[in-house]
């Protein structure tokens, strides 16, 4: 695994448009991706799975605002997805004043075509949404993720609402953060929007039988080194039900 490769995210969707919408399922790893499709999703011919995976291209954690150094590590990221057959790409860049870095998301655009790409939540930390979201309408994005500025998709439902009825079909408002089968039929009916993002996961207790209790890996000792999340095929199951019956 290079360095390129642990720093990437998939993104698994079903482009079950006859139904009237489409459900979007966020992996990372070939596990969370296999599950997502037994779910019920189902659309192209993959290695291991065969529903649309697109890429999210993210130097590093922490904020949007990337360095010229940075943009060309994230130029480097796509070309490399785009050699392995990913079927669209996923970023985000802002300026150090909460906009949409337009020069930024020009060049890495450049690059990304032909494939489709979409806005990640990013946005959710712009100075002014309903401004970013014509900047992104501007530079030719198809997609945009929200939670609407907010903690999670059912707190920002009146900006999800706002956004999409002022995208007017010229990009697809796409809400993510928090969604599960208690609050979809909610913000699905109150957004109007045709596309929602989850994660679907569960935990799942790790195969390891020699446990050191004493030994983080990551920033958190809350988090257990022995607790897997993955994305859960009943509930991506559930998900799709509830988004067919209300749309």
């Amino acid at each position: 695994m290079d360095r390129r490769d642990r720093k990437r995210g998939l993104g698994a969707g079903n482009a079950g448009m006859g139904d009237g919408f489409l459900m979007e399922v966020c992996v990372d790893s070939v596990e969370s991706a296999v599950n997502a499709e037994r779910g019920g999703l189902l659309q192209v011919v993959k290695q291991c799975v065969r529903v649309p995976v697109f890429v999210m291209i993210r130097p590093r954690g922490g904020d949007f605002l990337y360095s010229d150094r940075e943009l060309e590590v994230m130029k480097a990221d796509t070309r490399l997805a785009k050699l392995h057959g990913a079927d669209g790409l996923v970023f985000g860049a802002l300026t150090e004043d909460g906009r949409i870095d337009t020069e930024l998301c020009t060049a890495l655009l450049a690059v990304c075509r032909p494939l489709p790409v979409t806005f990640h939540r990013a946005f959710d930390m712009v100075h002014d949404p309903l401004v970013a979201l014509e900047t992104l309408v501007s530079l030719g994005f198809e997609r945009v993720l929200t939670s609407g500025c907010d903690s999670s998709a059912l707190e920002g439902l009146p900006l999800i609402k706002r956004l999409t009825e002022q995208a007017k079909g010229r990009i697809v408002v796409v809400p993510g953060g928090g969604i599960t089968e208690r609050n979809l039929q909610r913000i699905l009916e109150g957004s109007g929007a045709p596309e929602f993002h989850c994660s679907a996961r569960s935990a799942r207790d790790s195969g390891m039988k020699f446990r050191n209790s004493s030994v983080a890996m990551g920033a958190s000792l809350s988090v257990s080194e022995y607790s897997l999340k993955v994305a859960d095929v009943a509930k991506v199951r559930t998900l799709n039900a509830i988004a067919k019956n209300i749309l």
